[in-house]
């Protein structure tokens, strides 16, 4: 194993109405006034809204609302959140929703005690050295933001897609109450696990150290996505397979998986981020397109580690039938595996090859994935 630092910040509070305890998390932290930051009307619709308002008035902590935020996070929403927060001098953030709004919200923690532009830390104009408290309620398991120190955000004006990272952005509090997910939609379930996938492959296959007790991680957390995601399909009322579903998504992205691992890169997210910012594709199908056409032009540069996937994740004997396996998988639980099943097609080629040479700038990965090597795989996803 690679010499390691390992430090997560971030408090989890798992299980059933673990949300009508937010008022005491906050109140621990001396909070007095939060923003609560989300998507759609759909947590007033389901009740949800209405406890979260309820425990923080039993706790006489005032709240401000900004709701409206999409899928694919748009930076000039941020912006309106950061007028927001410095309007009401708010004291902490509270995200309600999936990666999209806590992704916004780790923006907006940030932009509201900076005072020039936020955009400035995801171009490395400036560095992150304080930022609001973040506490959040999960509503879909997919970005494993819940438990990390990133945020991805797209700004709508240059079609860039990249991200923040700093300890500073760690939920203080991240809660993953299993019951808040189960009316997720299929279509969405099936993207937040190529989503989980894809943070756990990117080390996987591109390291080059790889630990074996990490490799044992990883499998284990591929093989409960595929598995629980099979179960809820059918079943999207059981309970324990969505929080099995739920900590697996936590496990890909918090940083156990990369302990003492060395050399590994993020190409899937890298040429999706270009995709998704130009199409606003959901990110995770934009990933199950993008991965299997991947995986067939890099095969050749970590054999070994692609034959251990194929054995381990799908009982195949060669890295080729993993391959297919995954994309079979993905084909069978309804996930896109082409582009043209998002209407994209052989026209946009060139656009997508430039907006992948602009994000592998910012994944450090210019050299490898240059025009020719994104035009080759892209053809393959077309």
């Amino acid at each position: 194993m690679e010499n390691f630092t390992f430090y997560n910040p971030t408090r989890i509070e798992f299980g059933k109405e673990k949300e009508k305890e937010i008022g005491n998390f906050l109140a621990e932290s001396d909070i007095k006034k939060v923003l609560i930051i989300y998507g759609s009307d759909r947590i007033k619709n389901s009740g949800l809204f209405d406890e979260v308002a309820n425990s923080l008035k039993d706790k006489n902590i005032e709240f401000v609302e900004f709701g409206g935020i999409v899928s694919n996070p748009l930076l000039s929403k941020v912006y309106d959140g950061i007028e927001v927060a410095k309007a009401n001098q708010v004291e902490a953030i509270l995200s309600i929703g999936g990666g999209s709004v806590l992704d916004s919200s780790k923006a907006i923690a940030t932009g509201s005690l900076y005072d020039g532009d936020v955009w400035d830390f995801f171009t490395w104009k400036s560095q992150i050295t304080k930022a609001l408290p973040i506490f959040n309620i999960m509503t879909l398991s997919a970005s494993g933001s819940e438990m990390n120190s990133f945020a991805v955000v797209t700004n709508d004006e240059t079609k860039e897609k990249i991200s923040i990272m700093s300890p500073l952005i760690n939920p203080k509090v991240s809660i993953i109450n299993p019951e808040l997910m189960k009316t997720i939609s299929k279509e969405y379930l099936v993207y937040s696990a190529t989503d989980i996938i894809a943070h756990s492959l990117e080390g996987y296959l591109t390291g080059t150290v790889q630990p074996n007790l990490i490799n044992r991680q990883v499998e284990s957390v591929i093989k409960t996505v595929i598995e629980t995601t099979e179960i809820l399909i059918e079943n999207p009322e059981n309970y324990e397979a969505r929080g099995e579903l739920a900590w697996a998504s936590i496990l890909a992205l918090n940083g156990l998986n990369y302990v003492g691992t060395a050399g590994f890169s993020y190409p899937n997210h890298m040429i999706e981020y270009g995709i998704s910012a130009l199409y606003n594709v959901p990110h995770g199908a934009g990933l199950s397109v993008v991965i299997p056409a991947w995986m067939k032009w890099y095969c050749k540069n970590n054999e070994k580690q692609f034959t251990k996937f194929a054995k381990e994740i799908f009982n195949k004997d060669t890295a080729k039938e993993g391959i297919e396996a995954l994309e079979n998988w993905f084909n069978k639980i309804g996930t896109p595996t082409r582009l043209s099943q998002l209407n994209i097609y052989e026209s946009a080629l060139d656009e997508i090859v430039e907006a992948g040479l602009i994000h592998a700038k910012y994944f450090g990965l210019s050299e490898i994935y240059t025009s020719e090597v994104l035009k080759e795989i892209i053809q393959k996803a077309l």
